[in-house]
């Protein structure tokens, strides 16, 4: 089955960066179909990471913060005053081998002139039982977004890496004690970070320990450790726990497609949107492995829209 109609633009992904795109393209009256994902998949849901969020206070426009879910209802309501069309179902295959793009949803088939990837990373996670029950309510991946509300708590960062640091010596800066969660007897991260944590006083760190429980009912009371060379299990009375061993972009859909890093996000040109396709846009965290946050995504969502526009417009 396929659509006939071509579009101007199919968006796929709608967080920040797919949102604020879908905004501009429907503003410049390019009538975009947003493919916004799955409601019951973790990786690519409608309104992207901010759904799992609870209190956003870092945005601008929202003095009194705003809860994550509420502000992707409204950048959606936006977009769709515009007229921006949505399908709220997973890309399931795409051809951008030959214009017009093909995009299909299960075996239905959309035709393009243009195509904007905004489907987003995700925080790699522990793999526990109760984590999605936690996550907003004393579980979290994103320091600079949610450290300010655990003033004043002792709370455990997960990870040996300079991302894991850097979110640990951030951290510092509101709780009383950070107790590092290291799986080996090393860390990855470059030297600098390292000397980083060990002159911090307010970082501990536990070598050879993996997290294996969460405590708590509404809320995160605890954290269960085991010893990874011992298997002795102990636990940690805090409030906050911080996950950072890192991002996966969901960019299956496009490998042997579109160009990659070794990391797996998309390669765009240096300061704008384009891939290594013509007509094809990347924004947002897909293609964004060094802020990640809600305000970049929504910039670099304009950008592709912009970059979109102008690229139809030469088209002609």
């Amino acid at each position: 089955m396929s659509s006939e109609n071509v579009r101007d633009v199919i968006i796929i992904g709608s967080g920040p960066a797919g949102l604020t795109a879908a905004i501009y393209t429907a503003r410049a009256n390019l009538a975009p179909l947003v493919i916004e994902g799955e409601p019951s998949s973790t990786s690519d849901q409608p309104g992207g990471q901010l759904m799992l969020t609870t209190e956003v206070e870092n945005f601008p426009g929202f003095p009194d913060g705003v809860m994550g879910p509420e502000l992707m209802l409204k950048f959606r309501e936006q977009a769709a005053r515009f007229n921006a069309e949505f399908i709220t179902e997973k890309v399931t295959k795409v051809d951008f081998s030959a214009r017009p793009f093909k995009v299909w949803v299960r075996d239905e088939m959309h035709l393009a002139k243009s195509v904007i990837v905004s489907t987003g990373a995700q925080s790699l996670m522990l793999g526990l039982e109760n984590e999605q029950r936690f996550y907003g309510h004393g579980l979290s991946s994103c320091a600079t977004c949610d450290g300010f509300f655990f003033k004043g708590q002792e709370i455990v960062v997960v990870g040996g890496g300079d991302s894991a640091i850097e979110e640990a010596s951030f951290l510092t800066k509101f709780a009383t004690k950070v107790t590092l969660v290291v799986r080996r007897d090393v860390l990855r991260a470059s030297k600098i970070m390292q000397q980083r944590a060990k002159d911090n006083p307010k970082i501990e760190i536990k070598w050879n320990s993996q997290v294996t429980e969460l405590f708590g009912t509404e809320k995160l009371a605890g954290v269960g450790l085991t010893d990874t060379v011992t298997g002795e299990k102990s636990k940690l009375d805090v409030t906050g726990l911080f996950v950072a061993i890192g991002h996966r972009p969901n960019t299956d859909l496009f490998k042997g497609v579109l160009d990659m890093l070794d990391n797996g996000y998309l390669k765009t040109k240096s300061g704008s949107s384009y891939t290594n396709i013509p007509g094809v846009f990347a924004c947002g965290d897909v293609q964004d492995h060094t802020y990640r946050q809600a305000i970049t995504a929504a910039g670099s969502g304009c950008m592709a829209a912009i970059d979109c526009e102008r690229w139809l417009e030469s088209q002609h």
